[in-house]
């Protein structure tokens, strides 16, 4: 069963770990939305993995892909977006987003974020590679979590059945109006 249709694009936002992509997969589908990754459009946009743009032209070059990257995105009839964990930070994004898409925050806690990025390749993750995982999300935490309050909703991750995530964003954005409301019937 599909839920009613997002009156905007929906913009999942959270640090790695948080379950942006996963969730925003789902979500999509549940709502019968297409499906936007913004690292997939960032790396497709530049012919190289993320990884490579880090290694290549540092990261405030991939941030500045990002910002272009986002900015057309938000042009583009209603999805599912799956931001970058550093995309919320850049004051101009923030912006468009808020302005452009209903930004939801996934919190996850330090223990799940963890436990998540070392289930995938630590080495596709720059701001990690060849550094403690624990440390910098305990950095990245101190330093995003103030930011990504802003979101227009957060919904606290939790570690089960994606379904189960899906049905709690759901619930936020139907609280939050973010849906559009079924027709009465006549």
């Amino acid at each position: 069963m599909t839920a009613p249709p997002a009156r905007k694009t929906i913009a999942l936002v959270g640090l790695m770990g948080a379950g942006k992509t996963s969730i925003g997969r789902r979500l999509a589908q549940r709502l019968a939305l297409p499906f936007v990754d913004a690292d997939a459009e960032i790396e497709a946009a530049a012919g190289m993995s993320i990884e490579e743009i880090f290694q290549r032209h540092g990261e405030a070059a991939f941030r500045d892909g990002e910002r272009r990257v986002i900015a057309r995105l938000l042009e583009t009839p209603a999805h599912v977006l799956a931001t970058g964990g550093g995309a919320f930070m850049d004051p101009a994004t923030r912006a468009r987003l808020r302005a452009r898409a209903v930004t939801v925050w996934l919190r996850a806690d330090l223990e799940l974020m963890l436990a998540r990025v070392a289930r995938r390749n630590i080495n596709n993750r720059p701001l990690l590679k060849g550094r403690d995982p624990r440390a910098v999300l305990e950095a990245l935490i101190a330093e995003r979590h103030p930011l990504y309050a802003e979101a227009d909703v957060t919904v606290d991750s939790v570690d089960g059945p994606p379904e189960v995530m899906v049905e709690r964003v759901v619930a936020a954005l139907s609280g939050h109006g973010a849906l559009a409301q079924p027709e009465a019937a006549p």
